[in-house]
């Protein structure tokens, strides 16, 4: 990627220099952000078991803080797909702790409310206190099959949405059930598929996954969300789904109405502000869920930035902890008057990018134009049906978990296959907090097996020589894993103070695909401050796979190390936060 002239861009700093200066640009892109996320944040919400409008408050507010809280430029903060899982996950556990009725959709949501306030003063708190490595902590394949499970979990939710069916054959509701029995569920849904629901669920999906085939710049023109939300609304008028009636198909009686198929909006955004039930902060299950909420939110908000940053054109770099303390500033407001959690999320960034913002002020107007859009014409949001934001998410949900990232897995490596696996099995047998906690256990006893001391998997082993020339070597004892190299990179980057710093891998035993992706992008890092990192000792190493990026064990060479090789791990991270 070019690199833009750093007179076409603004310095972080520069805040109201970005307002004026480049406003015609992030006022443009700011729109056209706005149309890919005004129905996303409505289907995020559903989705989560929250009202519409909750995704869009949490859009207008995380905005409004970011721009100003955030030095993290170019990213867009919102609710994403990704945290679908999680949200909803706690509306279902409080409605069961508390007793709920089924048919009482606003207590559980106030009461997970009360766990969004909560996480996001922890959120805060992680800022503060420089916690933003959390994203450099845990094992790249097991982050990539949370984010694959949560793509399976969002698919096997939505897909019975887009077929138009909400309720089980024994009367349960789809979205209470857990993923295994979802997935379970599909061959009956077909079956008793509601033909006009699905006819603009089909349309939506043809859409989503068929226009982005397109290689005209015409067909890009409008975002393919809006253009799902084009096709829908004059179906839903045609099919007048805002009065319940039935009719027949092959002889079969079907039945539609605004009552699941349409979003239930309130004429006025201060009607739909509630205020959060604090008696899910004296339950063990509610702080259960304020840990998923920060940990999980955290660590893909992180993955998100360091992604946009890595695609901003002028390689602006922004402090992590800082955009963590936004992220959680923003997150307690918004929980506080009815929002969803947020993140920083980069396919609405992504876009920001693509349609030519230039500062955090993209990110500005595009919640103005939601705001704008919300308190005008409330009534619009009615009419979009909810088969159509179902496929967006699905969507959404199949390029989290594409058989791309499998096949990219195993490339990088069988034992990082495995370790992605096992996270997507783990987390749809459990949840995803025990997941994600069974796939480092995963990439952990693989790092044991390889050869990796017990002793040196938190603590790396550095030993420092000074040479002639002024720079400094680093020589690395017994092995270099994911769960030391926050530890790691701390010791190179205090080594570098401007100079030339070489990393000598020779006495490792195991150096995993984690660490071998982070110094890949580490050098890059050093090359941008006009510095130099030097990657040596791994001549006597054996790569499992022939990727650049595979692992490393001390045995007989079979490929070479190529710094040159293009960025896997940005393309991951891009592809992966399509959390949308």
């Amino acid at each position: 990627m070019a690199i833009a002239s750093s007179d076409d861009a603004p310095h972080g700093s520069e805040t109201l220099v970005s307002l004026l200066r480049f406003w015609k640009h992030d006022m443009l892109s700011g729109f056209l952000v706005f149309l890919i996320a005004l129905p996303l944040c409505l289907g995020i919400s559903i989705a989560s078991g929250y009202p519409p409008v909750a995704g869009i408050f949490t859009a207008i507010i995380g905005a409004v803080i970011a721009t100003f809280l955030s030095n993290s430029e170019l990213t867009i903060k919102g609710p994403a797909a990704g945290l679908i899982v999680i949200v909803l996950g706690a509306v279902m556990e409080m409605r069961t702790t508390f007793g709920l009725a089924d048919d009482d959709m606003i207590g559980p949501y106030r009461l997970a409310l009360a766990i969004g306030v909560a996480a996001g003063v922890l959120q805060i708190v992680f800022g503060l206190l420089r916690s933003g490595v959390l994203g450099e902590f845990f094992p790249t394949a097991a982050v990539h099959g949370l984010l694959a499970s949560i793509g399976v979990i969002i698919m096997s939710k939505q897909i019975h949405n887009v077929l138009g069916v909400t309720m089980t054959s024994d009367g349960h509701k789809i979205g209470t059930l857990e993923p295994l029995h979802a997935i379970a569920q599909i061959p009956d849904s077909i079956r008793n598929w509601n033909p006009e629901i699905a006819l603009i669920g089909a349309l939506g999906l043809l859409i989503m996954f068929g226009v982005p085939q397109i290689k005209s710049r015409i067909a890009k023109i409008i975002p393919t969300q809006m253009l799902v939300v084009l096709m829908a609304i004059p179906l839903s008028l045609y099919f007048d789904l805002d009065h319940q009636h039935t009719y027949t198909f092959l002889g079969y009686n079907h039945t539609v109405g605004p009552k699941g198929y349409l979003p239930d909006v309130p004429n006025s955004l201060f009607s739909a502000i509630y205020l959060p039930d604090w008696r899910a902060l004296e339950t063990v299950a509610g702080w259960k869920w304020v840990v998923m909420f920060a940990l999980i939110g955290s660590l893909e908000s992180l993955l998100s930035s360091k992604a946009v940053e890595l695609l901003d054109p002028w390689r602006r770099k922004g402090d992590m902890n800082r955009d963590l303390l936004a992220v959680g500033v923003g997150n307690t407001l918004a929980s506080f008057v009815g929002g969803l959690p947020m993140i920083s999320e980069i396919v609405r960034s992504k876009a920001n990018i693509d349609n030519g913002a230039r500062s955090r002020f993209g990110n500005f107007w595009h919640g103005i134009f939601l705001l704008a859009f919300v308190s005008s014409v409330p009534w619009l949001i009615h009419k979009i049906p909810l088969a159509a934001l179902a496929a967006m998410l699905v969507f959404t949900g199949f390029r989290l978990a594409s058989p791309r990232e499998f096949m990219h897995m195993y490339h990088v490596g069988r034992e990082q296959l495995f370790v992605f696996v096992t996270t997507i099995v783990a987390v749809l047998a459990t949840d995803l907090l025990i997941g994600i906690l069974i796939g480092v256990a995963a990439e952990l006893t693989i790092n044991l097996w390889s050869g990796a001391p017990l002793g040196s998997l938190f603590r790396p082993s550095v030993q420092i020589e000074h040479n002639a020339d002024g720079s400094l070597t680093l020589l690395v004892k017994h092995s270099a894993v994911f769960s030391s190299w926050v530890a790691l990179r701390k010791r190179i980057e205090r080594a570098e103070q401007g100079k030339e710093v070489v990393l000598d891998l020779s006495s490792t035993r195991v150096v995993d695909h984690t660490v071998m992706e982070k110094l890949h992008e580490l050098q890059r890092e050093f090359e941008e401050r006009d510095a130099r990192l030097v990657i040596v000792g791994l001549d006597g190493h054996r790569a499992v796979s022939s990727h650049p990026r595979a692992a490393r064990h001390k045995g007989v060479v079979t490929t070479v190390l190529d710094p040159a090789t293009p960025d896997d791990l940005i393309l991951a991270q891009g592809k992966e936060s399509q959390v949308d």
